[in-house]
């Protein structure tokens, strides 16, 4: 049965930060509470096992350490549609066969401090940047994000309730800690200007978060979908696991409802 939720005990807080999927859900809930409508909370309750869910606009979260059935899931992903669907992989087959819906894999990556290059200098590190700045730097390198509006309230209310915070480099280079759970970090929106590319700002800043956040106990990690994955590589993050997220693929890229930074 899926029941929409507002609020969650101590037990299910326990069970939801066994994975980072439950965490990014918490992360969320602290920032927006139960009662938006574009931001929903639905537990998943059925003999023996047990889930959680958000819809965020158009991105469809699943969190589980049981084995859920897939048939009022995939009911409810046909009548809300959402673009983006992260879920349980053992979830996956059963949702592939729904209409118009793509697996892409993504790995996730752990930060680690590594050695920064010599041109690298912390006083260039904007800590608390403009976010009409953050988001002309976002646009270069995510070319749908083009609903400024909708971007710039979650972003700011999230960074307002503690949830997130966004960092830029040289003014060339942002990153943003989508949230920070109890220390436990999900990095995200990494983007440079095009002038820029091949600079080594990402490089470097991305190592000195990884440092930044270590000093503080803080363990760090981020996902890339393939396209990425190498560049991750490079820089010397560790891969932890690889898992599949399914998308729509009749969606327009240019369709500002895809949530593709979600």
């Amino acid at each position: 049965m899926i029941k929409r939720v507002y609020s969650f005990t101590e037990q299910e807080r326990k069970e939801l930060q066994k994975s980072w999927r439950g965490k990014k859900l918490l992360a969320y809930f602290k920032a927006y509470g139960g009662d938006y409508d574009f931001c929903q909370f639905f537990s998943l309750e059925y003999e023996g096992a047990n889930g959680w869910m958000f819809l965020l606009n158009s991105t469809l979260v699943i969190c589980s350490n049981d084995d859920l059935p897939v048939y009022e899931a995939a009911d409810f992903i046909k009548m809300h549609l959402p673009f983006r669907i992260e879920c349980p992989q053992n979830m996956l087959t059963g949702l592939s066969s729904i209409e118009n819906y793509q697996q892409l894999r993504r790995t996730l990556f752990r930060l680690k401090p590594l050695e920064l290059s010599d041109a690298f200098d912390e006083a260039d590190v904007e800590f608390n940047p403009r976010l009409s700045d953050v988001y002309d730097i976002l646009r270069e390198g995510f070319p749908n994000l083009t609903d400024y509006p909708l971007w710039l309230t979650d972003t700011s209310h999230r960074c307002r309730h503690g949830v997130s915070h966004v960092l830029t480099y040289k003014d060339s280079t942002t990153v943003t800690i989508v949230f920070d759970q109890e220390n436990s970090v999900m990095i995200g929106q990494v983007a440079t200007r095009a002038a820029n590319r091949g600079s080594g700002y990402a490089r470097d800043f991305l190592k000195w978060l990884s440092a930044w956040l270590g000093s503080m106990g803080k363990e760090a990690v981020l996902y890339a979908l393939d396209i990425r994955r190498s560049f991750y590589k490079q820089i010397g993050f560790e891969e932890i696991e690889t898992e599949y997220v399914l998308e729509r693929v009749d969606v327009k890229k240019e369709d500002t409802e895809k949530g593709a930074l979600q």
